[in-house]
């Protein structure tokens, strides 16, 4: 597979509506050309698709995939079913977190793991990463993909990469000061609970050196009081980095923070309006539908992400890829409706990130009566979870109860945070 240059990305970001078409769909019939018939789940969802494909619009009549049907063709059939090529073609076996059920088994050849780490390099030039910096990988190096595309992305760049699997936060922290870590890679959540710790130990991450904090996961590397208390504790800036075991790493930072673009030379996005599920307009909430074109190994079409996401093609400036305002604003299957409002925990995180003294916090949905409804219970060093539930009742209007608990008798989390449990 070819490797792109920076210079490569800035044209391919700069391309005009009709040239970026034009890019997709050659990409798409190479890519079906390459994998079909071999590939007996994808050639079954696209029998009904005329070929050559000659629009994007023409996928309308391709079927959505979702993640049941992935794990139903893993689970109901031989994994030869699923896959492009021969087993010993591939190199690389991840899965899925599972925190939304049982995990997917994700397999790629070399190729597609060239096409991942192409891919990072998006973020990496957001972040300004260079063979100058030392990047700490702060993740467990379990099976679960995370970091290990954007491992092998800054090795290519030329960039030392560091280890911290394994590593308590308080050997991690020692080894960002004996190492002079530039970058440190992590999740919102980790980079938080690593300031908290270095806090306890007296360790001033502020003074460190550490001017870069990439984060992917989960939500909220683009919500403004996430981001601002991570960036406020390490003085450093937050780049927020988006992908999916399913599909690949689809998503890197807008320089101008207003969110995440989508790469669309390497996945053709969609948006389901979640009010009417039709193509969203400008600014609408919606869920992001990704159809990959560099994964021959294992190649997804209209996969359902699940994430929310409000897509502008207004942006403005060199770079023309659909902007994602604020990111990943949250997940479709944890929307709550409590007395008729729609509540998602992205929101509720916004609101309680904005207390400097709320350490951590969990959420529990609960069905009361057929209704849903929420209990938060907060670590908050005022001790005053009024304040908390009077914020809440003001920015969302719905009356929520706040409980106190001890400092530090809730979950903390390296990979992604479970802060929102789901007892309904």
């Amino acid at each position: 597979m070819q490797i792109e240059t920076e210079s490569d990305r800035r044209r391919l970001e700069a391309l005009g509506a009709a040239a970026l078409e034009r890019l997709q769909l050659s990409r798409l019939n190479t890519m079906l050309d390459a994998v079909l018939p071999a590939n007996a789940f994808l050639g079954e969802r696209l029998a009904g698709l005329k070929r050559p494909v000659e629009s994007i619009d023409a996928l309308a009549d391709v079927p959505f995939t979702f993640k049941a049907d992935l794990l139903e063709a893993h689970q109901g059939h031989d994994r030869a079913h699923f896959l492009t090529y021969p087993p010993e073609r591939y190199v690389r076996f991840h899965q899925t977190s599972g925190s939304k059920g049982r995990p997917l088994p994700v397999y790629d050849t070399a190729d597609d793991w060239q096409w991942w780490a192409n891919c990072w390099q998006y973020t990496l030039d957001a972040a300004n990463i260079t063979t100058a910096d030392r990047a700490l990988a702060a993740f467990s190096f379990g099976p679960f993909i995370g970091y290990w595309s954007a491992w092998d992305a800054l090795a290519a760049r030329g960039t030392m990469v560091i280890p911290g699997g394994g590593a308590s936060s308080k050997a991690r922290l020692d080894l960002i000061a004996r190492t002079g870590t530039t970058a440190l890679f992590c999740t919102p959540s980790y980079a938080l609970h690593l300031a908290d710790v270095a806090e306890h130990e007296q360790i001033d991450v502020a003074d460190s050196t550490v001017r870069a904090i990439v984060v992917a996961g989960e939500p909220g590397g683009s919500l403004p009081a996430v981001r601002e208390r991570i960036e406020s504790a390490w003085n450093a800036v937050v780049y927020d980095h988006a992908g999916a075991s399913e599909v690949g790493a689809w998503g890197f930072p807008d320089v101008e923070r207003r969110g995440v673009h989508v790469i669309e030379s390497e996945f053709i996005p969609e948006f389901l309006s979640v009010e009417t599920g039709r193509p969203a307009d400008e600014g609408e909430l919606a869920e992001l539908v990704l159809t990959n074109l560099g994964r021959y190994g294992s190649p997804v079409v209209r996969y359902r992400t699940g994430d929310l996401v409000r897509p502008s093609w207004r942006g403005g400036g060199a770079n023309r890829f659909v902007l994602l305002d604020g990111g990943v604003l949250g997940r479709t299957d944890d929307m709550m409706i409590i007395r008729g409002v729609n509540v998602y925990p992205t929101a509720v995180e916004q609101i309680l990130r904005s207390f400097p003294e709320v350490v951590e916090y969990r959420m529990t949905a609960l069905k009361e009566a057929e209704m849903d409804q929420l209990a938060i219970e907060v670590e908050d060093r005022l001790d005053a979870p009024q304040r908390v539930a009077d914020e809440l009742r003001l920015r969302l209007g719905l009356r929520i109860g706040v409980t106190c608990v001890p400092v530090g008798s809730l979950p903390r989390f390296e990979g992604k945070g479970r802060r929102f449990v789901d007892s309904r």
